[in-house]
């Protein structure tokens, strides 16, 4: 098997790592592992590319490339340049320092990689690691190292409709746990927090002026029960089906409704 590699943490990121190490767990040993990876962090531009500005592409190794991009382009430049010849039979996106999950998935490069993938008609996962207090102490992605395989070769029994319309990719979530904590794994649909994704913090800079960051909310625990943000939060690898449909399907009835209506006379 021919594997890609993307994510949004950049080329050097620990994450990277551990998605290469799984991606060579799935490929074996006839099959490559390509990484094609932004040269630096580009965490929550999530599906922007680089339409109106030209992109530099350095060879660090063999079948490894660091872009001046996001994500999505990642995958354009390897889909359409790098691996133009040979297509890789699955993408992975990740993995991802953080949960990907609810609100997250808007805003995620390390989904659009894999959006963009399912786009171009290839066999494409999301994978992040959710972290908690501590976890930094040790291997932060070790539950996904440990879990990853198994969890991918599960991804790949599952339907796929690559050559129709908007293709399905998954989204996958490990726990903020070590691998042996982790319960199993569970089909999950997206979630919505109470509260906002994210929200703005000012900070006072030494000359008195006020700036902001960006924080991200809390929430997870909230979510309703079978749903990607609880189900990881109480311990369990989520997969979530995903498409870049975006159309509200459940309201196209009414709305056709509404519009097929006869017009109102405007009174005089």
């Amino acid at each position: 098997m021919r594997i890609l590699i993307t994510n949004d943490d950049g080329i050097t990121a620990p994450g990277l790592k551990a998605a290469e190490d799984i991606a060579l767990a799935i490929a074996g040993p006839e099959g490559e592992v390509w990484t094609v990876a932004p040269e630096s962090e580009q965490s929550a531009v999530s599906h922007c590319i680089s339409y109106t500005k030209p992109m530099r592409v350095t060879q660090l190794g063999p079948r490894r490339f660091a872009v001046d991009g996001s994500p999505a382009d990642c995958v354009i430049m390897a889909l359409g340049h790098l691996m133009e010849r040979a297509k890789p039979d699955l993408i992975l996106s990740g993995v991802n320092r953080g949960f990907n999950v609810a609100e997250d998935i808007s805003y995620s490069g390390t989904v659009a990689g894999a959006r963009e993938g399912a786009l171009q008609r290839i066999r494409s996962i999301a994978l992040s690691q959710a972290y908690a207090v501590g976890m930094d102490e040790g291997d932060l992605f070790e539950a996904a190292r440990r879990a990853g395989p198994g969890v991918v070769r599960k991804v790949l029994d599952m339907p796929w409709d690559p050559l129709r319309g908007y293709g399905i990719f998954y989204n996958v979530n490990f726990p903020p746990c070590s691998g042996d904590k982790v319960k199993g794994v569970r089909a999950a649909r997206q979630g919505r927090r109470p509260d906002n994704a994210f929200r703005a913090q000012e900070e006072v800079a030494p000359n008195g002026r006020a700036y902001y960051w960006l924080a991200h909310g809390r929430g997870n625990e909230l979510c309703e029960d079978d749903t990607d943000a609880r189900l990881g939060t109480d311990g369990w690898v989520t997969v979530t089906p995903l498409r870049a449909d975006v159309t509200a399907h459940d309201a196209i009835d009414d709305v056709a409704r509404v519009l097929d209506a006869p017009a109102e006379i405007a009174e005089a």
